[in-house]
This record gives C-alpha cells, sequence and structure tokens, in this order.
C-alpha cells in the first residue's frame, strides 16, 4: 500500500513539475492567446510538449524555457503556448481536444516542437531542442522571426494588422 501511495504522489508531483516548469506567462488556452499576440502585435511560440515524460521537452524546459535571459525575452516579444500531450498530468477534455486540433493542424510528429507564428496566424517557422542555453535559442528565434519579417515587410512585430486579418482560428 506504502508503495501505491509513494507511486502515486510521485506521478501527481511530475505533473504538478511540468505546469511549474512552464509556468511564468505561459498560456494553455489557444484562442486567448492567438487574441494577444493580434492586439499587442508580437509573435507567437507553440511549444508542443510532453511535459512529464520526454526527455527533450523536460530539458529544453529546464535549459531554456526556465531560465531568466528568456522570459525576460518572452515576455518583450512573445505570446507563449504551452501545447501539452502528458501522461500523468491531468487535463480537462477541451484542453486535450484544442491540442490534439493544434498538433493535426501543424502536422506534429515529435517532440518537442516548436512552432512560431507571426502576429496574424501565418506560420513564422518550426524548430526544437537546440543545445546551447537561453542565449543561443534566443538567437536562434530571433534569427526565425528576422527572417519572416524579411520575407513579410508589413507584417512586422509591433505593427497592427487590420481585423479582418486577425489571428489564426483552430479549424
Amino acid at each position: 500500500m506504502n508503495r501505491f501511495v509513494s507511486a502515486l504522489l510521485a506521478a501527481a508531483m511530475v505533473g504538478a513539475l511540468g505546469a511549474v516548469a512552464h509556468g511564468g506567462g505561459w498560456e494553455t488556452d489557444f484562442e486567448k492567446a492567438s487574441a494577444a499576440a493580434g492586439k499587442e502585435g508580437k509573435y507567437m511560440l507553440l511549444d508542443f510538449s510532453g511535459s512529464d515524460w520526454c526527455g527533450w521537452c523536460i530539458r529544453l524546459d529546464k535549459e531554456v524555457f526556465s531560465k531568466d535571459e528568456f522570459k525576460k525575452f518572452a515576455g518583450e516579444n512573445l505570446v507563449c503556448v504551452l501545447v501539452d500531450f502528458p501522461k500523468a498530468k491531468e487535463q480537462d477534455d477541451a484542453l486535450k481536444a484544442q491540442n490534439k486540433k493544434l498538433a493535426k493542424k501543424y502536422g506534429i510528429r515529435g517532440y518537442p516542437t516548436v512552432i512560431i507564428l507571426a502576429p496574424d496566424g501565418a506560420l513564422a517557422g518550426t524548430t526544437g531542442y537546440q543545445e546551447g542555453g537561453p542565449v543561443k535559442y534566443i538567437e536562434h528565434l530571433k534569427g526565425i522571426i528576422d527572417g519572416h519579417k524579411l520575407k513579410n515587410p508589413g507584417k512586422a512585430a509591433g505593427q497592427q494588422q487590420p481585423q479582418e486579418a486577425g489571428p489564426a482560428q483552430v479549424r
């Protein structure tokens, strides 16, 4: 019995750590995040993760997303969304359905996959785990964003988009 209780507590703690690790500014509601990105003229970072079982996901969070340098950059430049597929952490049915739909829409085949969307919802780039810590990862993200801005000069972050070109919708 004690082993069962210990295992249950350990699983609950792992699930909680996944949520805490991505805390501080990470959204889970795609529609809410998309509206904020469009309104604020910020790019979106979608982290498709298995936060409580995927070793590379946990490493990306530990080495990059949880670091102050990344948090500062993200707070000023991004709307971050955790699109999580945990094994031990509970999620409500609506969140599971949203995440499944997003994974299908963006063709997610492995974790972690990081999708960068422009403020208007257009796909700016796709990446994943990168060695080198937060400073190198920030530079990598800036490269994706700057490349998108060069190809789409009228849609740079910080410029308000017309209402008709609002944030991407999940279908």
